[in-house]
């Protein structure tokens, strides 16, 4: 029996499809699939035929998960050169799916998480439901917001700090109002919404169908918050961001300050840094490139295969961070991550 392929591309009238197909895995990512699916885009992009596209993972569960880290700490004792080439070929489709010139249409129900926010979040038409649940929750594994999710997350100001330093998993109403999907749609619809996009004639076709379908799920959790995390995030490190929210009147906030708390010390504070470089930066291609050498560094490390551990390989969640404590942590250790290792960085066309 021919194993089924990871990564299905189809043509249906003038919509070209990209579907995720690892759904035991929670669609997680690939090497292969990422170059499957940046030559589906390159090809729908070119043909003339191609009104737009949708995207979409195969499974109840949710769109993706992110990349395949299990893969990443079998890999921790040996040659790490794999996911140095996955990370700049991921976050070089990162990028093209933000410069794609059709509409590209993709259905963040359920998990959206790390990966998954790279090839869904920098498009143009980003459907969510009631059973959206996005996050990006690198830092509880010793690593960072990569993908352009501090590209993504400087720009949600506090709520999007909150989000990168402590993990946490926000809903759809969430990632409307902070700028991270663009329609909510009742996930009972879905089935009408794929329905019509396979009957478009135009691109314009796909505004008016997801206008019609789109209804306000009303603010977020986040929202209520937001005065008072756009104060937090508003300081020079993560420690007195921490301080700000343990002297917080609000129960939520003093409980974001131990959730962060309990992450690693080396990865909240290099993500920090990425943050404030990408508030800075006037496009993503140049915040995929800070994130790419981090990430590089980062597997040399000790944490990111602490966290692995903990969070899926042993299960204990107890994981052992070195340096234990965030004074441990150095401004030069930081530096030195954010420099990278010199490995190959990711090229984008029109860039530079």
């Amino acid at each position: 029996m021919i194993e089924e392929e990871e990564l299905l591309v189809s043509r249906v009238g003038r919509l070209g499809c990209i579907r995720l197909n690892r759904p035991k895995a929670l669609n997680s990512l690939t090497l292969d699939m990422v170059r499957r699916f940046t030559r589906a885009l390159e090809e729908f992009a070119a043909d003339p035929e191609i009104a737009a596209v949708l995207a979409t993972g195969e499974g109840e569960r949710g769109l993706c998960a992110g990349g395949d880290i299990r893969t990443l700490y079998r890999m921790r004792d040996g040659d790490k050169s794999y996911y140095r080439t996955f990370w700049r070929e991921e976050y070089q489709l990162n990028a093209l799916i933000a410069s794609f010139g059709k509409p590209y249409v993709v259905l963040m129900d359920g998990l959206v998480m790390g990966g998954g926010v790279g090839v869904s979040a920098h498009g143009d038409c980003r459907v969510v439901t009631e059973r959206t649940r996005l996050a990006m929750p690198e830092t509880a594994i010793g690593f960072i917001p990569d993908v352009g999710g501090t590209w993504l997350l400087s720009r949600a100001k506090g709520p999007g700090v909150y989000m990168a330093l402590s993990g946490a998993t926000v809903t759809g109403a969430d990632a409307l109002s902070l700028g991270l999907a663009d329609v909510w749609i009742d996930s009972r619809r879905l089935p009408e919404l794929v329905e019509r996009l396979c009957a478009i004639d135009v691109a314009a076709d796909v505004a008016a169908i997801l206008g019609g379908l789109h209804h306000s799920p009303g603010p977020g959790q986040l929202e209520q918050y937001r005065r008072e995390l756009d104060e937090a995030a508003d300081v020079g490190d993560v420690e007195e961001m921490l301080q700000r929210l343990d002297a917080s009147g609000s129960a939520f906030l003093r409980s974001a300050a131990t959730e962060i708390r309990k992450n690693s010390p080396t990865s909240l504070k290099v993500t920090h840094a990425l943050l404030q470089r990408a508030s800075r930066e006037s496009c993503l291609e140049a915040c995929l490139v800070n994130e790419y050498r981090a990430a590089c560094r980062l597997l040399e490390g000790h944490d990111l295969y602490e966290g692995i551990r903990a969070a899926i390989i042993d299960k204990d969640r107890s994981p052992k961070w070195s340096p234990a404590t965030l004074e441990e942590v150095s401004q030069t250790a930081v530096a030195e991550i954010l420099a990278g290792d010199g490995s190959p960085e990711p090229a984008f066309p029109g860039s530079g």
